[in-house]
C-alpha cells in the first residue's frame, strides 16, 4: 500500500518535499549506509532480494519523518539514525509481504521480488529485515522507542490480516476500509513521527502531537494513493494505472462507487472485483463510474481533511525549519493528486 516519491517533469522531487530533503540530507546519508550494511548476509539470496527493492527508487519518506521529528524535538544524539533505518526495514518487509499476498507483479516500476525469487523467499527475506530492524532498535537503547515501533509492527500485521479478510468483499464499509489503512499504512507513519519525540524524551503532549501528525499524514498519503490508481500516471505511482482494479482490491473509490451505484453498476463491481471476471473495456468503464459518482474527488477531499488534521497537530511546536518541512510534507502527500 505504498508509492514512490513524486517527481516533476524535469525529474526533480516535488517542490513541497524539498525542505524535508534538504533538512535531513546529511542524516539520510548515514541512514542509507546503515540500510546497505544491515541488508548484507552470508546467505547470498538475502542481499540480492532485499537490495532489489531497497535500490528501486523509493525516497524513504518514513525514515525522513523520524529524522525530522527528532530534530524538531531538539535531539542531539545518533540514535535517530538507527531508528530511521529500522523504520525503513519495517516498511520494506511489509512491501515484500504485501506483494505476495496481493500477487502483485510490479513494485516501484520493477518486477516484484516474488516473480524473480519466489513467494517463499520474499516472505522470508521480509522476516530477515524485520529481525534486523528490531536488533537496531535494541542497539539504540530507548525502551520508549522500542515500545512504539514494536506496537506498530503488531498493528501492521493485524492490518495485513484485516485486509486479507476484507479482500474482494464488496460489503466492505468506508469505516472498515479506513480501519485497514489505519493499521496498514497510518500506523508506521505515526510511529515514525512519534519516535522522534520519544528518543528526545519529550513530554507526553509532544509525543501525542507527533503521533497524531503521523497517523493523519498516513491516512492522507494512502487515500491519495487510492485515488491515483484510477486517475494518476505510472511515473507518479511506480506501478501500472488500474493495478488495484486488476488485483481486485477494494479501495475507498470503489467503496464509494459501489454504495452510490444502481443494481447494474453494483453487479459490475461484483463481477470484476469480487468474482475476478474481467473483460476488455472493464477498466475504462470503472473509470467512467468513478467520474459519474465523484468517487475520486471525494477520496481526495477526505485526504485533504486528514491532511488538515496533521497540520493542526503540529501547532504546539514553535516555528522552525523542521516544523515548516513537516507541514510541507502534508502538502506533498495531498498534492500528488494534481
Amino acid at each position: 500500500m505504498a508509492v514512490v516519491v513524486s517527481f516533476d517533469k524535469h525529474g526533480e522531487p516535488a517542490a513541497s518535499l524539498r525542505p524535508l530533503l534538504d533538512l535531513v540530507a546529511r542524516d539520510m546519508a548515514q541512514v542509507n549506509e546503515i540500510i546497505l550494511a544491515k541488508a548484507q548476509s552470508n546467505v547470498e539470496m538475502i542481499p540480492e532480494l532485499a537490495l532489489h527493492l531497497i535500490d528501486s527508487g523509493g525516497k524513504r519518506l518514513r525514515p525522513m519523518l523520524v529524522l525530522a521529528a527528532a530534530r524538531l524535538c531538539g535531539y542531539e544524539g545518533q540514535g535517530h539514525i538507527r531508528l530511521a533505518a529500522s523504520v525503513e526495514f519495517m516498511h520494506t518487509a511489509t512491501l515484500l509481504h504485501d506483494d505476495v499476498v496481493d500477487e502483485s507483479d510490479l513494485r516501484r516500476g520493477r518486477k516484484a521480488a516474488r516473480l524473480l525469487w519466489g513467494n517463499e523467499a520474499s516472505v522470508l527475506v521480509g522476516d530477515f529485515l524485520l529481525g534486523q530492524a528490531f536488533k537496531m532498535m535494541v542497539d539504540v537503547g530507548s525502551l520508549a522507542a522500542l515500545r512504539i515501533l514494536s506496537h506498530a509492527a503488531a498493528v501492521i500485521a493485524e492490518g495485513e490480516v484485516m485486509q486479507l479478510a476484507a479482500s474482494k468483499n464488496m460489503a466492505t464499509t468506508e469505516d472498515e476500509y479506513l480501519a485497514v489503512i489505519d493499521a496498514k499504512t497510518a500506523a508506521l507513519f505515526s510511529a515514525a513521527a512519534e519516535v522522534g519525540a520519544a528518543i528526545a524524551e519529550r513530554s507526553a503532549a509532544e509525543l501525542a502531537a507527533l503521533r497524531s501528525y503521523g497517523r493523519n499524514l498516513g491516512f492522507a498519503f494512502q487515500l491519495i494513493d487510492d485515488a491515483l490508481d484510477y486517475s494518476g500516471s505510472e511515473a507518479r505511482l511506480g506501478k501500472a494505472i488500474g493495478d488495484d482494479f486488476r488485483e481486485g482490491k477494494i479501495t475507498l473509490p470503489v467503496v464509494l462507487c459501489y454504495r452510490r451505484g444502481d443494481q447494474e453498476e453494483r453487479a459490475f463491481w461484483r463481477r470484476t472485483l469480487q468474482d475476478g471476471i474481467r473483460e476488455d473495456g472493464d477498466l475504462a468503464h470503472a473509470l467512467e463510474l468513478m467520474g459519474r459518482h465523484g468517487a475520486i474527488a471525494d477520496t481526495v477531499a477526505r485526504a485533504r481533511h486528514y491532511g488538515a488534521i496533521a497540520r493542526d497537530a503540529l501547532a504546539i511546536f514553535p516555528t522552525s525549519a523542521e516544523k515548516t518541512a513537516l507541514i510541507e510534507v502534508v502538502d506533498f502527500c495531498v498534492n500528488r493528486a494534481h
